[in-house]
C-alpha cells in the first residue's frame, strides 16, 4: 500500500488524464456532497417543526368549547359549549391512566397590564392548575411554579417569564414581589424562561396565577377556556381511545352529540407528532434515495474510468506480466488508483457538505419551520465509508480484466 513506486505509477497516471480524473472525482464530490446536504436539510425541516413541541407534552390531548352544529335530544344546534372547572375533575375519573390534568382560564381573553412601581407591561394572564407545568415544561429559574396550596386556598401569587422581568424589574430580583394586575395585587413567586410565545417569536410569554384565583378575582364563575391532560399510553390506539372517552364525557354533561365534531375543538399531540414523523421519514427516505442515486452515479464513473485506463494501459500491462508481475500486482495497482480518487474527492466531498450546513445553521436563524441544518457526523463518515467501499469495488472488476490479460496477446495490442 505504501510502496513509492506504485504511487509513483498512480500520481503518473492520474497526471496524463488530469480532465478524465478531475471530471470523475467531481461525481464523487458531488453524490457525496449531495448526500450530506438533502439529509442536513430534512433534518432541518424535522427538528424546525418538532420544535413546536418543546413547550408541550406529546403524550397529550388539548380540548376547548366551541358551538354545536347538530339537534341532540330536543335541543337546538348553535348552542355555545363552555367548559367548567367540574369537567376538569369529571375528565380526571373517566379517562383511565391518565396522568396530569388542568384547566387554563386566560383573563380578559386577552392582554393585561401588568404595574410594577412606574413601569408597565401588557402580558396574557393564564389561570392554571399545578399539573400545568408538567405538561408545558415551564422552566424555572427562579422561585418556584405555582402549587396546590396556592390553588386550595386561592392565593393571589403569579410566575413570570424573563421578558416580564426585564420590562418590570430591570435586573432586580423579582421574587417576592407586588405587582398590579389591572389593580389587583400579586406576589411574584416564580420565573421560569420563554415559553413557546417567547420573545423569539415577537410574542411575549404568559404570566400564570392559580386558576381558583383567577375565577373569583376575575369573575369567570368556574369557567375554563381550554382543558389540557395528559395519559400514560402514548399510542396512536391509546391516544383515540383517550380522546374518545374524553368527548363522550364532555357530551354526556353538556348534552351535546358525540358525533358533533364542531362542538368542541381537539389538538391530539400524539396523532400529530405521529403525522409529523411519517412525514418527515418519508422526506428522509427521498433524500437518501437521491443522494444514494448521485453517489452510484459517481461510482458507475469510477468504474468506467477505470475500464478506459486499462484499455489504455493494456500493452503496459502485458509487458509488466511478461517480467514476472503477478495478477495480485496488477490488481492491487489498478485497485489503488480507484481508492485514491474515491478517497480524496470523497472527503472533498464531505468537507464541503458539512462546512456548508455549519454556516447555514449560524447564518439562519431557527424557526417552527427550518433550524439546525446538520447532520450526525457518524452517518456522513459511514456514508463515505460505504462510498469508498464501492468505489474501490467498482473498480476492481476493471482490474481483473486486467489481470486477466495474455502477455503475448497485449504486446500485440495497437
Amino acid at each position: 500500500m505504501f510502496d513509492r513506486e506504485k504511487w509513483a505509477e498512480v500520481f503518473e497516471s492520474i497526471g496524463k488524464n488530469k480532465l478524465r480524473a478531475l471530471l470523475t472525482g467531481f461525481a464523487v464530490s458531488w453524490g457525496i456532497f449531495m448526500l450530506i446536504i438533502l439529509l442536513g436539510a430534512s433534518g432541518g425541516l424535522s427538528k424546525g417543526f418538532m420544535y413546536n413541541f418543546r413547550n408541550s407534552a406529546t403524550n397529550s390531548i388539548h380540548i376547548w368549547g366551541n358551538e354545536t352544529s347538530k339537534p341532540w335530544n330536543g335541543l337546538p344546534p348553535n348552542r355555545p359549549i363552555t367548559l367548567t372547572e367540574e369537567d376538569v375533575e369529571a375528565l380526571r375519573n373517566a379517562i383511565p391512566g391518565i396522568q396530569h390534568i388542568s384547566g387554563q382560564y386566560r383573563v380578559w381573553r386577552g392582554n393585561t397590564q401588568l404595574q410594577y412601581g412606574k413601569q408597565y407591561g401588557s402580558y396574557g394572564v393564564r389561570g392554571v392548575m399545578p399539573e400545568w407545568q408538567s405538561m408545558e415544561h415551564q422552566v424555572i429559574k427562579a422561585g418556584r411554579f405555582l402549587n396546590e396550596i396556592d390553588q386550595q386556598q386561592g392565593r393571589k401569587v403569579m410566575v413570570i417569564a424573563q421578558d416580564a422581568r426585564q420590562d418590570l424589574f430591570k435586573e432586580a430580583d423579582p421574587i417576592g414581589q407586588w405587582v398590579n394586575v389591572n389593580g389587583i395585587p400579586f406576589q411574584v413567586v416564580g420565573l421560569y424562561d420563554y415559553d413557546s410565545g417567547g420573545p423569539e417569536q415577537g410574542q411575549r410569554s404568559a404570566v400564570y396565577v392559580p386558576l381558583s384565583v383567577a375565577q373569583r378575582v376575575f369573575n369567570a364563575k368556574g369557567e375554563v377556556d381550554d382543558i389540557l391532560f395528559t395519559f400514560a399510553d402514548a399510542s396512536i390506539a391509546g391516544a383515540q381511545q383517550a380522546q374518545q372517552r374524553a368527548v363522550h364525557t364532555l357530551a354526556r354533561r353538556h348534552q351535546f352529540d358525540p358525533t358533533d365534531e364542531r362542538a368542541l375543538w381537539v389538538n391530539n399531540n400524539v396523532e400529530n407528532v405521529g403525522t409529523i414523523s411519517t412525514v418527515f421519514t418519508a422526506i428522509t427516505l427521498f433524500g437518501w434515495f437521491v443522494g444514494i442515486g448521485s453517489l452510484i452515479a459517481g461510482i458507475v464513473g469510477i468504474g468506467n474510468i477505470m475500464l478506459i485506463v486499462v484499455q489504455e494501459r493494456t500493452r503496459e500491462i502485458g509487458i509488466r506480466k511478461a517480467l514476472g508481475a503477478t495478477p495480485g500486482n496488477v490488481i492491487g495497482q489498478v485497485l489503488l488508483e480507484a481508492l485514491f480518487v474515491t478517497t480524496l474527492f470523497g472527503f472533498t466531498g464531505l468537507g464541503l457538505g458539512v462546512l456548508l450546513l455549519e454556516g447555514l445553521a449560524s447564518l439562519i436563524p431557527g424557526s417552527e419551520f427550518f433550524r439546525d441544518p446538520t447532520i450526525d457526523i457518524g452517518v456522513a463518515v459511514k456514508a463515505l465509508a460505504a462510498l469508498i467501499a464501492a468505489g474501490t469495488l467498482a473498480g476492481y472488476f476493471p482490474a481483473r480484466r486486467a489481470a486477466r490479460i495474455r502477455p503475448i496477446e497485449a504486446l500485440r495490442d495497437e
